[in-house]
């Protein structure tokens, strides 16, 4: 037998599993449900050595030997002999959401079950497995043990806010459906010091270990089930002043329709379509951790191809193969289901944003936009206007080829009009000052407000023909839109504006391109081609050849090892499962009928082609269905009532683990992207606001502090002193104006164009003068003039002739008693009083008798004078030890 003990972080509760290999085809797991303490489990595995043993006190092989030691149980898998189980055997962390860690998978291990003596073996399971091991679990799964990823930051929020009653109604559900004697042991004597925690079911679209954790997801206890899924996750620390801001990307990868680059395009029968990832990017204040006191705002979007039958035949390998639509759907059911799934999961409105070409000399892209238009208009017939799906199309290609026009202007302003539709989410409600001087923009605001904060309804869905590049730098765009206005819900900046070239964005749009580098490999076999930069037209010079070397990767790994990766994720997802006297994997002419299921069976019901969305959607909408309270939803959810002292729910042991010696190097925190130690400059003078527009020469991974590179800084600074001056902000974007064929700019709107850079020259010596000293423009928002006119001269002086005859006071009638003075000259009145956020009403706070005992106690103890303990403090070690080592 295989013995799998699994503990909680602390190491004070264990739980034990128990595999059978002595059955060579068949998974026989036993799970006793039962919480061992540390004392209990080491006698457990003690008297197994011990029963295993030939004779008592024989060493040997033949007792009970670790065979590995893991971090989680990813799931199990059968070809055609025995079951294997996947564990992770290596893992590290990558981001840190409210207290919860999420890892990354850096290796695994896969463990045949059964024994050799009962082994049946079969001379294609090698095969099988090594197409299997090709999807490398070490490159981009996350994880996480108490944050379910395969949701979104609104979603879990939204359910712990879950009334109380519900809450009770649904725990007594739950124990008389699987009843458990060791659950809740230790509760009811308590009396009420009861927590209660909430499971939701996880989000199966996004969960890529869903079929292997089939075989036991019935017969174990759920902590053993641990969900991964498939992405990114990237987390950077934006320090203002000091503060710490977490700004953390999170994108999941859809295991529906899954697979690379040519061979899957399109949507399948289900509504499913390919290359389908959710972006969210979440912004908190790091200071505070818990979910229920910290400030937390997160922003979603999502990419996918265009949801219709359509593929490309790559047998020409032609670099762009025609685009043919495989079926005819004049009733647009395929991105019926589709937008029917994005109502459920997001609610209304939906915004698409097509950035396929419009003009083409020969019709290739065009005719996704034909057919994609035909399918909106038709399903629009029959939703509510103010629900309509909203339709951009936006040809990026003709703009960027374009020299007069800005892409990044006139995607600004349409990620402007996206975000104020959809609004966001933040679990903290407006701060009074924004109630007082409200920014326009702020009341434009669309989303749902309720009484602890901001909902985002809707959600941007954006594509091209890959969703590779140009849709990655259309969701950065929105993406710094949002961050703008997630920094001014939480008080962070005075103005829901972001320049480029500041450290926040700069650390942002990094954040960003890791990002689409990693979706890119994932799907189309190379990193991107076209970034920010280059839509920008700043990137230098060496990175076409950088871009032309992708492009031939992406065509290679299209042409050569897709169709291996292909076959490896049908055989990971459970796609395809291999059956003895079936035609195997590599024997498929195609995997079409693996994916679209109607083609070997016909669907006993048939939807409305008019009312195509599921029922009770519409009900709730601008709200998403999974996210209100209804009977349907509360079924996928799971409760369990926790003791309030339980090392479980304590965020600081489970965060700071004081049981554990940790080393600063290895300390997560120390080691992410820091705005002020990567991007900020490292000159002196400089000012320390992530939000000042730098120089585009000036960040902290290229000016740092040996010689050389200052030279080198001078240099350029020197060179673009004596270039030619840019062209002017309102040349770039009137001239962009004129050239736009479908979206209309705002008037007055500011080209987010980097700064030019201003040098002066006094005399012989060439000085860099910084920009310390900001003009009165800047600070006050007028120009003063250089000379004060005669009329404000006349009225200054007399209003410096009146303050002067106020003074002229005897002496004498100048003696009052300090009290008087004070209450006349320092006791000022304020000018309004508000209810809150206001500097008058703080106050100094009061110590008590005890609390200055204690800390002059604390005094006494730095300079040796420890005091004996008293009967309580006894009392409190003596509980202690009993909890962490009885």
């Amino acid at each position: 037998r295989y013995f799998l003990v699994g503990s909680n972080p602390a190491e004070t509760k264990y739980r034990v599993l128990k595999i059978d290999r002595t059955e060579p085809k068949d998974l026989v797991i036993i799970d006793d449900k039962h919480v061992y303490t540390q004392q209990e489990v080491r006698e457990l595995l003690g008297r197994l050595d011990l029963g295993n043993r030939t004779k008592i006190g024989q060493k040997g092989s033949c007792g009970l030997s670790r065979a590995v030691s893991a971090f989680g149980v990813v799931g199990f898998v059968k070809f055609l002999e025995g079951y294997y189980i996947v564990l992770i055997t290596k893992r590290r962390k990558m981001a840190d959401i409210g207290g919860h860690a999420i890892y990354k998978i850096e290796d695994t291990n896969m463990i045949y079950i059964p024994n050799d003596s009962v082994r049946v073996t079969h001379p294609d399971e090698a095969r099988y497995l090594r197409i299997f091991q090709n999807v490398d679990l070490s490159s981009n799964f996350y994880f996480s043990y108490s944050y379910d990823l395969s949701h979104s930051l609104q979603y879990n929020l939204t359910v712990l806010r879950m009334p109380l009653e519900t809450l009770k109604t649904e725990t007594t559900q739950t124990r008389q459906e699987s009843f458990d004697i060791f659950e809740d042991e230790g509760l009811s004597t308590q009396g009420g010091s009861g927590v209660f925690g909430i499971c939701s079911k996880p989000y199966e679209k996004y969960v890529w270990n869903g079929k292997l954790l089939e075989a036991v997801k019935n017969t174990v206890h759920r902590d053993w089930l641990l969900y991964i899924i498939h992405g990114f996750c990237g987390q950077s620390k934006l320090l203002i002043y000091g503060r710490p801001i977490y700004v953390t990307l999170i994108a999941r990868r859809s295991s529906k329709f899954a697979g690379t680059r040519f061979l899957k395009r399109g949507a399948n029968c289900e509504g499913d379509v390919a290359n389908e990832v959710e972006t969210e990017q979440i912004l908190y204040d790091a200071s505070v951790m818990s979910f229920s006191a910290g400030s937390y705002s997160s922003y979603v979007q999502v990419r996918g191809s265009v949801p219709l039958y359509w593929s490309q035949d790559i047998s020409t390998m032609m670099p762009k193969p025609p685009i043919t639509l495989d079926q005819a759907d004049p009733f647009a059911h395929v991105a019926a289901l589709h937008f029917d799934q994005m109502l459920q999961r997001f609610g209304s409105p939906i915004i698409i944003l097509n950035l396929v070409k419009e003009r083409e000399k020969r019709k290739h892209e065009r005719i996704l936009s034909e057919e994609l238009v035909a399918a909106v208009t038709y399903l629009n017939q029959f939703l509510p206007p103010e629900h309509a799906i909203i339709y951009i199309p936006w040809d990026m290609a003709k703009y960027t080829k374009s020299k007069l026009c800005n892409v990044l202007d006139r995607l600004s302003v349409i990620a402007e009009s996206v975000v104020k539709k959809t609004g966001f989410f933040v679990n903290r409600p407006d701060s009074y000052c924004s109630i007082l001087r409200p920014d326009e923009k702020w009341n434009e605001l669309g989303g749902y407000v309720v009484s602890t904060g901001r909902l985002q309804t809707g959600v941007l869905r954006t594509n091209c023909v890959d969703c590779l590049d140009r849709t990655n730098t259309a969701q950065f765009m929105v993406g710094k839109c949002a961050l703008a206005y997630q920094l001014y819900s939480l008080g962070l900046i005075d103005k829901p504006n972001l320049q480029f070239d500041t450290d926040a964005v700069r650390l942002f749009e990094e954040l960003y391109e890791d990002h689409g580098d990693t979706l890119s490999l994932q799907y189309g076999g190379s990193q991107l081609v076209h970034r920010v930069k280059t839509y920008r037209k700043i990137a230098p010079w060496t990175q076409h050849s950088k871009d032309i070397m992708q492009t031939l990767s992406r065509y290679y790994s299209n042409a050569f090892s897709d169709a291996d990766r292909q076959d490896s994720i049908n055989l990971f997802l459970g796609v395809f499962k291999p059956t003895e006297g079936k035609p195997h994997l590599w024997e498929l002419p195609t995997d079409f009928y693996l994916h679209h299921k109607n083609t070997l069976s016909l669907s006993q019901t048939r939807r409305s082609y008019t009312y195509w969305w599921t029922t009770g959607v519409l009900k709730h909408l601008p709200l998403p269905f999974d996210e209100v309270t209804c009977a349907e939803n509360r079924h996928k959810l799971m409760v369990k009532k926790f003791h309030k002292y339980e090392e479980g729910i304590d965020i600081h042991n489970e965060f700071f683990r004081p049981y554990e010696l940790s080393s600063f190097d290895e300390t997560f925190c120390l080691a992410m992207t820091n705005s002020t130690r990567d991007f900020m400059p490292k000159n002196v003078g400089i000012d320390p606001s992530p939000f000042t527009v730098r120089k585009p020469d000036e960040t902290g991974k290229s000016v740092l502090g040996n010689k050389s590179n200052r030279e080198e800084t001078v240099l350029q600074r020197k060179t673009a002193a004596s270039a030619p001056p840019p062209p002017s902000e309102e040349a770039v974007s009137s001239s962009s104006e004129d050239d736009s064929g479908t979206d209309k700019e705002d008037e007055g709107a500011v080209s987010q164009r980097s700064t030019p850079v201003k040098v002066t020259d006094t005399g012989d010596n060439t000085k860099i003068t910084e920009n310390v000293v900001q003009s009165t423009k800047d600070v006050y928002g007028v120009n003063l003039s250089d000379v004060p006119s005669e009329d404000d001269l006349t009225i200054y002086t007399r209003f410096v002739q009146l303050g002067q005859s106020q003074h002229k006071q005897d002496k004498s009638s100048q003696q009052f008693d300090s009290k008087q003075h004070l209450d006349r000259f320092i006791n000022l009145i304020p000018i309004s009083s508000f209810s809150q956020d206001d500097i008058y009403e703080v106050q100094p706070p009061r110590a008590d008798r005890k609390s200055i005992e204690i800390f002059h106690a604390h005094i006494q103890a730095g300079r040796g004078n420890t005091q004996p303990l008293g009967k309580d403090d006894f009392l409190i070690y003596r509980e202690y030890i009993r909890n962490r080592y009885m």
